[in-house]
Order: structure tokens, then C-alpha cells, then sequence
């Protein structure tokens, strides 16, 4: 069995009926099975208001930050679920990276994520560091809105952007879902719904700002964008970089073959997230060179 199999029955043997506090606890299972590296300096830090902490190792330059938003859904997912992912993503670039730990619905529901996610892009900007913005699903979809956001408040776009399977409509209703369903180990339409119910209650799935797809995306900073081809929300990657290109934004789709959500963040047994995670770090390696 190849590790890429493994992997997906491991997936696929998860229980499906788990209440958010137990996702909760589960995600953040993972840094127990994915350790961070021991050189990784790792310091906790309040940033505007929002948790969050910094990730360095040897090779980083002082002046160069990835702010990375985590996924999870809006509701699970922190920096603890994160961090060996977060550190070796900066590993590769040479930067250091800023995690956030925004708040969580339901409890916090739309906007207080992008709320979040702005104020720690301003904390970086008053510092005076090169920015490039990351996250995955939940969190790249995030980032995605926090650039629209930032256009709309007239502050500088950061250099890039880096988004791992993001999660952009909130509709649940591409074809992907349909194609896909039998392939994907690990989301469903059904889940994805009761995620959207948590994160905008009564809102409009629409909400550009909560799914990025339907907002003017015009002006933001240029978007790179990892997604695997057994994904349901395969399309959401598409629908997005179509919407980016016919703004005018630059942006670089990686379709992977035969990859699940988010399979950089298993790294560390399975040899294409190494590779992607290499890929991401070249990325921001070149876009922060003089």
C-alpha cells in the first residue's frame, strides 16, 4: 500500500458523526503525530488584540513574514493543529511566519475571522516587514477576503499569496461536489454546509466576503493556488483563479493529481507535500528577493 493510500484509509476510518469540540480536539492531535522541528524557535505573541506567535528556524530573514491563517472550517483548527505545517512552510521561504489564531465559530461567526485576520495584517504593515499572505481551506478562503477587505480599506496588498485548497464559495453547490464525492477521504457537501451554517448563520452563502468567489477582485495582490484533483472543492480553486484572471490578477493554479485536501500539511509521510510545500516555499522565496 502506497503512502498515499494509507493515508486515505486512515481518512476514511474517522468516525463522521464527531461534535465540533471533539474536531477541535482531534485537529490539534496532529502536532502529536506531526512534531515540530526541534531549530524551530516558536514565540507566542497578542497581536492587536488576536493570539498568535511566531515561527522562526536558522535560515530566516528579519525582514520577510508570512501572515498564515489556519483551516478548519471556521470552527476547528489552531495554531497548535498548525504549527508543524506553518514552520516548515517558512523553512522553505526563509521567512518567519506569524500564525493567527482567529476566533472561531460558532461561537464568533462572520466577520470576526476577517476582523482578525485584518488586524494582523496591519500589526505587520506598522512593523515595517515584507508581507505574503498563506493559509488552507478555510483559511486561504479567509485570505483571499482579507485582500478584497484590504482594497476596500485602501492599505497596500502584501506581496503574494499562497493558498492551499482554499474553501471560496460557501454555496456547496459546484460540480466538484458531485464528481468528487466518492473520491474525497475527507469533506463532503454535507459537512462543508453545516460548516457555512456555523461561520454565516443566516447570512447569504453568497457573501463575498465569506466566499470569495463572488466578490470584485480587482486590485488584490497575485494568487498561487495548490489544490488536489480528488478534492470537492476542486472547482472552488477553479472558480477562483477564473474570477482573479477576468479581474486582472495574476495567478498560478497547481491542479495535483490523485491529492486530497490540504496534502501538503502531511508532509512529513508523504513525499508529494513535500514536494508541494517545496514548490510553495520557491514561491515565496522569489517574490521576496530584491
Amino acid at each position: 500500500m502506497s503512502e498515499l493510500e494509507k493515508l486515505e484509509a486512515v481518512f476514511r476510518a474517522r468516525p463522521a458523526d464527531l461534535t465540533i469540540e471533539q474536531r477541535r480536539a482531534a485537529c490539534d492531535a496532529l502536532a502529536e503525530r506531526y512534531p515540530t522541528a526541534a531549530d524551530v524557535e516558536v514565540t507566542p505573541e497578542a497581536v492587536n488584540g488576536v493570539a498568535a506567535e511566531w515561527t522562526a528556524t536558522p535560515a530566516a530573514r528579519e525582514d520577510a513574514v508570512i501572515l498564515y491563517l489556519h483551516g478548519g472550517g471556521f470552527a476547528w483548527g489552531s495554531l497548535t493543529s498548525h504549527r508543524h505545517f506553518v514552520s516548515e512552510l517558512g523553512r522553505a521561504a526563509k521567512m518567519k511566519t506569524l500564525a493567527l489564531d482567529y476566533r472561531r465559530a460558532p461561537e464568533f461567526p462572520f466577520p470576526h475571522a476577517l476582523d482578525d485576520a485584518v488586524s494582523g495584517y496591519k500589526y505587520l504593515l506598522d512593523r515595517g516587514l515584507q508581507v505574503a499572505i498563506a493559509g488552507d481551506s478555510a483559511g486561504a478562503g479567509l485570505a483571499v477576503a482579507m485582500l478584497v477587505r484590504l482594497r476596500e480599506l485602501d492599505l497596500p496588498q502584501p506581496a503574494c499569496a499562497v493558498l492551499f485548497s482554499p474553501w471560496a464559495d460557501m454555496t456547496a453547490s459546484a460540480g466538484s461536489y458531485t464528481r468528487n464525492a466518492t473520491r474525497d477521504p475527507l469533506l463532503t457537501r454535507e459537512l462543508m454546509q453545516f460548516l457555512a451554517t456555523q461561520y454565516l448563520g443566516d447570512r447569504p452563502r453568497n457573501t463575498p466576503l465569506a466566499s470569495p468567489v463572488f466578490a470584485d477582485l480587482h486590485g488584490i495582490a497575485p494568487l498561487n493556488i495548490f489544490v488536489g484533483a480528488t478534492e470537492v472543492l476542486l472547482d472552488d480553486s477553479i472558480a477562483l483563479a477564473r474570477a482573479a484572471t477576468l479581474a486582472d490578477v495574476r495567478v498560478r493554479l497547481e491542479i495535483w493529481p490523485k491529492m486530497f485536501h490540504f496534502w501538503p500539511n502531511y508532509h512529513q509521510e508523504l513525499a508529494e507535500g513535500q514536494q508541494a510545500l517545496s514548490m510553495a516555499g520557491a514561491i515565496l522565496l522569489a517574490i521576496r528577493s530584491p
